[in-house]
């Protein structure tokens, strides 16, 4: 990390930043073709979850190469100078990481992945019926590393670092 007093330090700090977060881009490469595309996760702490419809694009990334980059922000504010032009800037906090996707294909697994989505956003668990499971795919993103950045809003004077 070229900004290292941006670098969150601590994996608490990352992990905060993960669970404040409302998407996961997963970015993919098969072939020198790059995909990015946003999902809706969860996170348990060691891994990433997502789902997919049966078929698609994505599908057809991981098949090739499982491995994926994903990014995640969180604390997004536009920082605006109505007098300066190139002083215009984001706080924000980010993690970037690296792993790689595994599919989840029994049903207690395919529930408990769905379940880490659902508890991502509402905050609660769920019983995943089983007509969703048997048409959803549930897959895995077993994290390899972890980097996260913070570019603080300058409000936050004395605010601790994450």
């Amino acid at each position: 990390m070229r900004r290292r007093d941006r670098e969150i330090g601590s994996r608490a700090g990352i992990d905060a930043v993960i669970r404040a977060a409302d998407v996961c881009r997963l970015a993919f490469a098969c072939g020198g073709e790059p995909y990015l595309v946003p999902v809706s996760f969860g996170y348990d702490g060691q891994a990433l979850y997502f789902h997919s419809a049966p078929s698609g694009r994505k599908l057809e990334f991981i098949a090739a190469n499982p491995r994926v980059c994903f990014e995640v922000e969180a604390d997004v504010t536009l920082l605006r100078n109505d007098n300066d032009a190139c002083s215009w800037s984001f706080a924000y906090s980010c993690v970037i990481g690296y792993g790689t996707v595994v599919e989840l294909a029994s049903a207690r697994d395919k529930a408990r992945g769905l379940d880490e989505i659902m508890r991502h956003y509402s905050g609660r668990a769920w019983a995943i019926p089983d007509s969703q499971l048997a048409a959803t795919r549930v897959w895995r993103v077993e994290i390899e590393s972890l980097t996260g950045k913070r570019s603080p809003h300058p409000d936050s004077v004395g605010e601790p670092p994450l």
